[in-house]
């Protein structure tokens, strides 16, 4: 266990907890980079890729624990709640990114998935250290959840005051919570719901954990989104079915799940797009089962939004 000290930020915040930081597995030294400022430079990136594939070895123990914060996730969207992502520095920004991406991906709402980091919007693009810190922010940031909701902590050290509140918080207002860490240390289950806490390891250049913890932190958080977004119906097959057509190169995509799903060719999966208003779900059930827009949407909405339970039923409706 890491002892816990106190310290009051100097910014006139509150008297906030602290770590003996040394103790941390992410802020020990590795043994395989004690030359570092000595090795040729295809062997730092050599030693940098190996370690990040490590890394990614230590994420797949946690599978159970990832499955079952997906599931919280899922749940989470299909009774009209959100999902959270709070953190600090290179965690926070993972969380940031890991928000943006799913409305294009998933066609989900922005408003479902947010993230949120330590410092503001300004802290995504220029470093304030100083932010993770602030437990009164943390609490602040998450006071308005539900317990529809789910509020992923991402903290790669597990002892960031800004993420600690904010989970504390949470917590208190019966949301579900998860944390994200690469130092696994004592008594962080009473932190969340589901903590997954990834071994990592000492970074090749020490502290440094937007390195081989950020890869194992960004493959995590991209397994809990697509895995939950998989269990609401966002796939067919290995398709995403949900996207939005927001640039050519997604335009054409659509066309091309529409085509191979259905069998049809591009000129016919185009004009199925085109009558379904381009909801690339609607199309395929047009296809399949030689509908109009409207019934191939009551189908999917009979489905739960599950293409293949859609098509399944071939009664017409």
């Amino acid at each position: 266990m890491i002892p816990e000290l106190r310290a009051t930020h100097p910014r006139g915040g509150r008297s906030l907890p602290h770590s003996d930081w040394s103790r941390l597995l992410t802020e020990s030294r590795n043994p395989r980079s004690l030359n570092l400022d000595r090795m040729a430079t295809e062997k730092v990136v050599t030693l940098l890729l190996d370690e990040d594939r490590l890394a990614l070895i230590a994420a797949k123990k946690k599978a159970r624990d990832i499955a079952s914060a997906a599931r919280l996730v899922a749940k989470a969207f299909s009774t009209g709640g959100r999902t959270l992502f709070v953190g600090a520095g290179t965690s926070g920004r993972l969380g940031v990114l890991e928000a943006a991406e799913c409305p294009p991906t998933f066609g989900t709402r922005p408003e479902m998935i947010l993230g949120i980091m330590a410092g503001g919007e300004d802290a995504v693009f220029r470093a304030k250290e100083g932010s993770e810190d602030r437990a009164d922010l943390g609490e602040g940031a998450v006071s308005a959840v539900t317990s529809k909701d789910v509020v992923v902590g991402i903290s790669a050290s597990s002892v960031t005051p800004f993420v600690r509140a904010a989970l504390k918080k949470a917590r208190s207002r019966r949301a579900k919570t998860v944390l994200v860490t690469c130092a696994p240390q004592t008594r962080l289950k009473t932190l969340a719901n589901v903590v997954i806490a990834i071994r990592t390891g000492p970074e090749v250049l020490t502290g440094s954990t937007r390195l081989k913890a950020g890869s194992a932190t960004k493959a995590v958080l991209n397994a809990i989104t697509t895995a939950a977004m998989i269990r609401l119906g966002k796939s067919y097959s290995n398709y995403m079915v949900d996207l939005k057509q927001t640039s050519k190169k997604l335009e054409d995509r659509a066309r091309r799940i529409v085509a191979v799903s259905t069998g049809v060719n591009m000129a016919e999966a185009d004009r199925l797009l085109r009558a379904a208003d381009n909801e690339v779900k609607t199309a395929i059930v047009m296809g399949h089962l030689r509908l109009d827009a409207p019934a191939a949407r009551r189908k999917i909405t009979l489905a739960n939004g599950h293409v293949r339970k859609a098509v399944s039923d071939r009664r017409r409706r």
